[in-house]
């Protein structure tokens, strides 16, 4: 089961997240892929990736996380023991987002919230120390404008890592890796 997690103000209609359901969709494994939109709150995104597991245990999952998501997918595969593969991942968005307390509009549904303090509070507990190199994949392009791909590649240091010159924080060049993902997650056709 691939679970993708999306970023910050993002949806299961992100770019990214159609063109891994499509493929997997033409390729006959639509059954191995959950896409939920996450809800603003970390303790409520985190709730619904665990049902999106349905049921199965770690070993059998590999979460799938671009920049929040990657946050995300980082500390369910710590908990579950399960792989991650990780686009341009958020390390502190604890500190990385405080920057943007306030009201927000989702990007693709326009949910309009409040980024609060206590946003940043749980996502500060979310936070691991330090991670299993054996169960991630590092995608990030050094073009990322949004954060900084080397903290990313210090924090997964050991880790299975694809650095891709250029780019941007959409990490432009997916579609080449979705092949390298879906093998890293174990899932190789019906």
């Amino acid at each position: 089961m691939l679970v993708y997690l999306h970023g910050f103000n993002s949806s299961a209609q992100s770019t990214k997240a159609r063109l891994m359901g499509d493929y997997l969709a033409r390729s006959g494994m639509s059954h191995r892929y959950a896409c939920p939109s996450l809800p603003h709150r970390p303790a409520e995104a985190i709730a619904m990736a665990e049902t999106a597991m349905a049921g199965r245990p770690g070993s059998e999952v590999c979460f799938l996380g671009s920049s929040l998501g990657g946050f995300y997918a980082t500390h369910l595969a710590e908990k579950h023991n399960a792989r991650a593969v990780l686009i341009n991942p958020a390390i502190d968005p604890h500190i990385g987002l405080r920057a943007y307390l306030g009201p927000q509009s989702n990007l693709y549904t326009g949910e309009k919230y409040q980024l609060t303090e206590t946003h940043l509070q749980e996502w500060e507990a979310l936070r691991v120390a330090r991670v299993t190199p054996e169960n991630f994949l590092l995608l990030v392009e050094t073009g990322d404008e949004v954060l900084d791909y080397r903290q990313a590649l210090n924090f997964y240091a050991g880790a299975r890592q694809v650095v891709i010159e250029g780019g941007d924080h959409s990490l432009q060049s997916f579609p080449r890796h979705i092949a390298a993902m879906l093998e890293f997650a174990g899932i190789h056709g019906t």
